[in-house]
């Protein structure tokens, strides 16, 4: 099996602390009652964003497909702030998350194709 690409930062293991860091903070949060949302909240999006970061470098690069998930990303970060900010029905939310979910999924599923040689997904 080949290796997986190589970050930026190689051969610092950023993201790797960063989740241990991470969980750290959540394991913390499970037991501070005086900070536990803000302990639990950075964790996990700590932890998230380091996952993140993985998947889109390993996508980009043509190691393995992360399509979907990368589409649910974006797509969540369409529909959270027209649910914050505007008052639209959850139905109408619900298809603009559904809308970006596939049109991103296709586009992901190409990018993905062009970078690892025709491949449609690779495990």
């Amino acid at each position: 099996m080949e290796e997986a690409p190589p970050a930026p930062w190689s051969p610092f293991p950023l993201v790797e602390l960063c989740i241990l860091l991470g969980i750290v903070l959540i394991v913390w949060g499970f037991f501070d009652a005086g900070r536990r949302g803000v302990l639990l909240g950075c964790g996990f999006v700590l932890v998230s964003l380091s996952g993140l970061e993985l998947a889109l470098r390993e996508h980009m690069a043509g190691f393995r497909s992360h399509s979907l998930l990368l589409a649910a990303v974006c797509a969540l970060a369409v529909i959270t702030p027209l649910f914050l900010l505007t008052s639209l029905p959850q139905v109408v939310l619900l298809v603009v998350g559904l809308a970006v979910l596939a049109a991103v999924t296709v586009a992901l599923r190409r990018i993905f194709a062009r970078r690892s040689g025709g491949l449609g997904f690779r495990a």
